[in-house]
């Protein structure tokens, strides 16, 4: 019996597709199917568990409201068929996947609207919740968690507390608890930073102590300020011109008292361990690059406020530092800002005031909304001369002192010695304001910097150093070492690498444990006062600002919670009244962390136990840094969260939270589905589902539009809902289509049309083991023919081989392959050895399909944990090759002959072939040339 519309009664349709989905997707959720036992705590089974396990993990989701387009799930297709490949392979696999869902946007949709961000958060998890569990992805959903649950953010709050009430030592390079630096402070085995006996000290002075050595502190630092957001942002937050990422709003540079962690600390350690981490070589020098470990020296300018301190590089260029810049912000600019301008000082200096403070005001005000990356990328060169001069100590020459917004504050020591014959910016400096030009490398090179490495010249003095001739190794040395003796200076490590600001002036965020007292010293909080949850609030905005008044304070949102701010608590001295920190902790925190929450996500007296991080991500070996097996995610994480997560992760490990020294062991960066977008007259996106092509030109109603290509997503409107390609064709169809669009790696092009040969495919699984017509099964108990066998081991060996490199293209292409050959093979029943591997090959791909046909071939039990198929090594090798057959060197015919045949048996079955014995008859065969498994050659007169 046939349908009209549908065909076959039994056939696989979209339709059918969508009922086996929902039937399976119940079957596994009803039955706990993915849920990975842990060896100790509440989600334990008490059963022996695999010592070979599979901790397999995506970043860390953002629940946006727009929910899930069709290039969100490519990593968690592709995380998903690894997880349960491995599972065949009879490993312990955790897989899971939570949301890290304190952010700006829902904030901000409370700001326009009065939703609480919990309601829009919540709605947004319980939607993408249901669109991925339709993608019938073998998630242990007990474990998934959200950074906005209090259960998950009480950790959070605890391992901030972890890392505020620990200190680095520099001698044994690790964190330690901070009392452990309180005991050495009391007995005098250690000094304050300024050398003063801490027993001494007054308490609010021991407390000031302390802190200069905690891995959290607060200070006055200077700060991305963002009147439009209403908060401070971070470098990273800021674009090359000094706008915020999210809003575009402009932002400014601006001093303010703010939580900082020391992750500047750890550089070393950050560097070093990259080179035990299985990553890709981009992300690594992206963290390499960012960390920016280089050595040289710090050198002292005598100046009349007292030396300024520059590092560089280059030591031995010192006799061509003409001049010297510090950063507008630099704490000596307005000490060695002069009253007036000496005599016939250059006008272009000046700024055009008429005294230098003038000058520097003025300047000042000019790049406030410079981001870092802007005053560095500026090719425009700008600054003020102070009315000072300093001496450069290898020649005693008085060099003039300038502020230029090129010079940051955060990098080095906000000063340089400026060397404009061999620094490039330098140069374009020194055109502008007429500063000397002193050439101190051989080069022939007179109209731009000289960069490269050359004998020094002009490099000598009469105090012993001497640098002429030599090259850059030599001169460094030198120039070091007579700087030290002579008491100008030190060498130096220095990096890019600053201390991560941790404070946002927001709501929608996770408060710190900290009060103030009434002398504005900070607390810690006890334990037993997490977590410090959320006030509700009425009013979600931060005090309003017009975006461009650089003089504008943050005033955070929760400023205006006065019943929570204000507090008694007794905390060891009777009750007090304490004040709470209004500013929240960034984004970042939840996901430093959360892959260890994972691991113990219903733990109420630790945020991990040991015993469970140990099986599910301790290390295997002496160099084994630990860490979840696998991490998928976009390079665009590669340096804020890793470098945070692996900062936090550290931490941790120093205090014996941890047995791995890095959270992530391998990483892999899968690439994007992008797809067409479209724009009209005014260059607006218009929804590309309504744009029509005729005649190789595209119109939306009924105006012309520009085609361009680029990532799919919601402001290029060309997203595709994953539920309607689910409804349309089944959610196998989606996982099968998107891992056979290419390597997982390289971005590829979205395009609906193709998706139907990912079903026509299925379509063809489906026929092999069921009649259409009747819903029979249409296999038999049949021996394999030798072909058969070749055909099916060829295809698991090489499945095996892709599934563990995730090679998901790869493994559709042998996997449509070997149906194809069967299809062609077999008119009437199928060999069940046949098919049943290709199920369980086909498994982790498509489950839900895979799961249908298991049963109905007979199996009662979830193919989930089924063995995955072996091979017959023996099978893999041809007992026979194809040889062309040449006469006269044109190709005529083709034998088979056994692959170890020799030259004799090759001619003669050549000569046996019936198509060549009557192309050759009644001709002299003169000369025969074999080549063994290649070809043969008659030539014929």
């Amino acid at each position: 019996m046939t349908n009209a519309t549908e065909g076959p009664a039994f056939r696989y349709t979209p339709g059918l597709a969508n009922e086996i989905e929902q039937k399976w997707q119940r079957y596994w959720r009803d039955n706990g199917t993915f849920n990975a036992p842990n060896p100790v705590g509440d989600l334990a089974t008490g059963e022996q568990l695999p010592a070979d396990k599979l901790n397999v993990q995506d970043m860390f989701p953002y629940p946006s409201g727009a929910g899930l387009h069709v290039g969100h799930p490519l990593g968690y297709i592709a995380t998903d068929v690894f997880a349960r490949y491995n599972r065949m392979l009879g490993k312990n696999v955790l897989h899971t996947l939570g949301y890290d869902a304190f952010g700006l946007p829902a904030e901000q949709y409370a700001i326009q609207t009065g939703t609480h961000p919990r309601t829009t958060t919540e709605a947004n998890i319980a939607n993408m919740t249901r669109q991925l569990d339709s993608l019938g992805l073998g998630h242990d959903r007990r474990r998934a968690v959200a950074t906005t649950d209090p259960e998950f953010y009480r950790w959070t709050q605890w391992i901030f507390l972890q890392i505020y009430n620990a200190w680095f030592d520099e001698e044994q390079q690790k964190a330690r608890p901070i009392e452990d630096l309180v005991r050495d402070l009391m007995t005098g085995a250690r000094t304050t930073k300024d050398g003063r006996n801490f027993r001494d000290l007054t308490t609010a002075e021991k407390h000031a102590a302390i802190d200069e050595f905690r891995l959290v502190y607060l200070s006055d630092s200077m700060v991305n300020w963002c009147p439009g957001l209403g908060t401070v942002l971070a470098n990273e937050e800021v674009t090359a011109d000094g706008r915020s990422e999210r809003g575009n709003f402009p932002v400014f540079r601006k001093r303010l008292r703010q939580w900082i962690m020391r992750i500047t600390a750890y550089s070393d350690r950050l560097l070093d361990d990259l080179e035990l981490l299985d990553w890709p070589e981009k992300v690594k020098s992206m963290q390499r690059n960012w960390i920016g470990r280089s050595r040289g020296a710090e050198v002292s300018f005598a100046s009349p406020a007292g030396p300024i301190t520059v590092f560089t590089t280059r030591p031995d260029t010192l006799f061509g530092a003409s001049y010297v810049v510090l950063a507008p912000e630099h704490e000596l600019v307005v000490a060695l800002t002069a009253d007036s301008y000496p005599d016939n000082t250059n006008s272009a200096w000046t700024y055009g005031a008429s005294t230098p403070a003038e000058a520097v005001a003025a300047y000042k005000r000019a790049i406030a909304a410079k981001s870092d990356v802007e005053r560095q990328e500026n090719k425009e060169k700008t600054g003020v001369f102070l009315g000072s001069y300093a001496t450069n100590p290898v020649n005693g020459e008085k060099v003039p002192v300038f502020i230029a917004d090129y010079v940051l504050t955060g990098y080095g020591t906000g000063a340089i010695m400026a060397v404009p014959a061999h620094d490039e910016r330098d140069y374009e400096f020194a055109q502008v304001f007429g500063l000397p030009i002193t050439p101190v490398l051989d080069s022939d090179v007179s109209d731009q910097a000289f960069t490269g490495d050359a004998p020094h010249i002009n490099s000598a003095n009469e105090e012993g150093l001497d640098v002429n001739g030599m090259g850059k190794d030599a001169a460094i040395e030198a120039s070091i070492s007579w700087l030290v003796a002579h008491c100008h200076g030190e060498e130096k490590i220095q990096y890019k690498l600053r201390d991560w600001l941790f404070a946002r002036q927001r709501y929608w965020g996770e408060p710190f444990p900290i009060v103030y007292d009434e002398n504005g010293q900070a607390h810690s909080l006890p334990e037993d006062m997490l977590p410090v949850e959320l006030p509700q609030v009425e009013d979600y905005n931060p005090v309003s600002f017009d975006p461009n008044d650089a003089d504008s304070e943050p005033a955070p949102p929760l400023a205006k919670a006065t019943d929570w701010v204000e507090v008694t608590l007794d905390l060891g001295e009777g009750e007090k009244t304490y004040y709470r920190d209004t500013n929240v902790m960034p984004q970042w925190a939840g996901s430093s962390w959360y892959q260890l929450r994972y691991i113990d996500p219903t733990n109420d007296e630790e945020f991990c136990a040991l015993d469970n991080e140990r099986y599910w991500t301790g290390p295997r070996g002496e160099n084994d840094p630990g860490g979840v097996d696998l991490y998928v995610g976009g390079v665009e994480h590669a340096v804020l969260h890793l470098l945070y997560a692996r900062f936090w992760h550290k931490v941790l490990f120093d205090l014996g939270f941890v047995t791995s020294r890095e959270p992530y062991r391998r990483l892999y960066n899968q690439g994007y589905i992008q797809a067409y977008a479209y724009t009209d007259s005014r260059g607006v996106y218009v929804p590309a589902a309504e744009v029509v092509e005729r005649d190789g030109k595209y119109f939306y109603k009924g105006q012309e539009v520009t085609q361009e290509y680029g990532k799919m997503g919601k402001s290029l409107k060309n997203a595709v809902a994953p539920d309607e390609i689910g409804r349309d064709y089944g959610a196998d169809t989606l996982r099968v289509y998107e891992m056979s669009m290419g390597p997982l790696d390289t971005s590829r092009p979205w395009a609906t049309k193709d998706v139907v040969g990912a079903h026509r495919f299925l379509q063809r699984l489906w026929r092999l083991v069921v009649n259409e017509e009747t819903g029979e099964l249409r296999v038999e108990d049949a021996e394999l023919t030798d072909e058969d066998a070749k055909a099916l081991h060829r295809t698991i060996a090489g499945v095996r081989e892709d599934y563990e490199n995730l090679r998901d293209n790869t493994v559709v292409a042998k996997l449509i392959e070997y149906v194809n050959y069967l299809t062609k093979t077999y008119s009437g029943p199928v060999p069940r050895d046949a098919v049943v591997p290709l199920v369980q090959m086909v498994s982790p791909l498509a489950p839900h399909v895979a799961e249908e046909l298991w049963s109905r071939l007979g199996n009662p039990d979830t193919l989930t944990f089924e063995p995955f198929p072996e091979f017959d090594e023996s099978l893999l090798v041809d007992d026979t090759v194809e040889i062309p057959v040449q006469i006269n060197g044109k190709v005529k015919a083709r034998v088979d002959v056994p692959t170890d045949a020799d030259k004799d048996t090759i001619e003669a079955a050549a000569l046996a072939d019936a198509r060549v014995s009557q192309l050759v008859a009644g001709k002299n065969v003169v000369k025969t040339i074999v080549v063994p498994g290649r070809m043969v050659n008659l030539v014929v007169k």
